[in-house]
């Protein structure tokens, strides 16, 4: 008996080399060869945290990793929406024309995300906390899931869904803001609810960033919730690099229209917002995005599922990058221009078959060796 032919292998298609963006200089002294990196990590903001670092010989481990997590609860306490006793919470509450004098790392971040709705034209908007209760993606009864997960949730319909269509909650938006930034003050208007969810978290890696730089420990990779920032170099005078995540991990790379792409975090942080982290399908099976555009009330459906921000700090990577997932690639490429950023969206096919689309703005593309 003859076992049949093998048959003949079939042609793969390797996937790309990975694309290289790294910053203009490496500048520095990389610590002392050998000395040892060491593995933080935690949780916070709902999150985990990791942090590594080549700290001074002698510095405690245990200490150092009680400050890291220190300042992440003390960014928890000023600005979480899901605590009812946080800085936020209480000025959510507050009385028509109460004036809060606000913690320093809030008042930043607010001030912060003001620059950024202003830029943006309000397509990132810190007074958005109606529209993301509105939505389900706030805090549900338990203040532990979202209240789209909770059961019995049911979806808003859209103004366009037709004549029953529950329109989103008429609230004031950041221009209504009276921000007394010398003094630190924020007065409350009536009604308003912050969320600095789409920034809080970059300015939390950037306090942890400090706080290692406090503690003598220059060279560093930081990281929250998938955002990161890195300072400083590896002995072996290597930048700390980092892998881009694509949007859907069961996509093959040989089949996407990008490279993937590796990230010198020398002095830089990065972010990405996307609306496939967390979302839900509505009673017609409509995929509603946790990413809302306050400007129209709804979830964007502009077909972007990504955008990547490199920044120096992770506060305004994180704030840019949601700003320009909400406006999209043609609005988003005029404002990454304006401002110089080094963004990239990731858009999805437009029709079953066709393919993925990748838009990078001419500062992403000066970081590519």
């Amino acid at each position: 008996m003859h076992l049949p032919a093998p048959p003949p292998p079939r042609a793969t298609v390797p996937p790309p080399a990975p694309e290289v963006l790294i910053p203009r200089h490496i500048l520095g002294e990389p610590p002392p060869w050998g000395q040892p990196c060491h593995a933080l990590s935690g949780h916070s903001l709902g999150t985990t945290w990791s942090a590594l670092c080549h700290a001074r010989p002698g510095l405690p481990l245990t200490r150092l990793r009680q400050a890291l997590q220190a300042e992440l609860d003390r960014v928890d306490e000023e600005m979480s929406t899901w605590r009812a006793d946080s800085h936020l919470g209480r000025f959510n509450r507050a009385a028509p024309g109460s004036r809060h004098r606000l913690p320093s790392g809030f008042a930043q971040v607010l001030d912060a995300a003001l620059q950024v709705a202003r830029a943006s034209g309000g397509a990132f908007d810190p007074c958005a906390g109606a529209l993301v209760a509105h939505w389900g993606f706030g805090p549900g009864p338990d203040r532990r899931t979202a209240a789209y997960q909770a059961p019995g949730f049911e979806a808003p319909t859209a103004p366009q869904d037709g004549a029953n269509a529950l329109p989103p909650p008429q609230t004031a938006t950041w221009d209504a803001l009276a921000w007394d930034r010398r003094e630190g003050r924020l007065t409350q208007p009536g009604g308003v609810r912050l969320d600095l969810c789409a920034i809080a978290k970059g300015h939390a890696v950037d306090r942890l960033s400090a706080c290692l730089l406090a503690h003598g420990c220059p060279d560093h990779l930081v990281e929250v919730g998938g955002e990161l920032r890195g300072e400083g170099l590896k002995p072996t005078g290597q930048p700390w690099w980092v892998d881009l995540e694509p949007p859907d991990t069961r996509l093959d790379p040989a089949q996407l229209p990008w490279a993937a792409t590796r990230l010198a975090l020398h002095g830089l942080a990065v972010a990405t917002s996307g609306d496939y982290r967390r979302a839900y399908l509505d009673a017609q099976g409509r995929r509603r995005s946790h990413t809302l555009d306050p400007r129209h009330g709804q979830p964007i459906a502009h077909g972007v599922a990504s955008v990547t921000v490199v920044h120096r700090e992770a506060l305004w990577a994180d704030g840019w990058s949601t700003a320009l997932l909400v406006q999209g690639p043609q609005e988003g490429q005029a404002l990454a221009r304006r401002h110089g950023l080094a963004a990239r969206w990731l858009l999805r096919p437009d029709a079953p078959g066709t393919p993925w689309r990748c838009v990078e703005s001419p500062a992403w593309q000066d970081l590519k060796s």
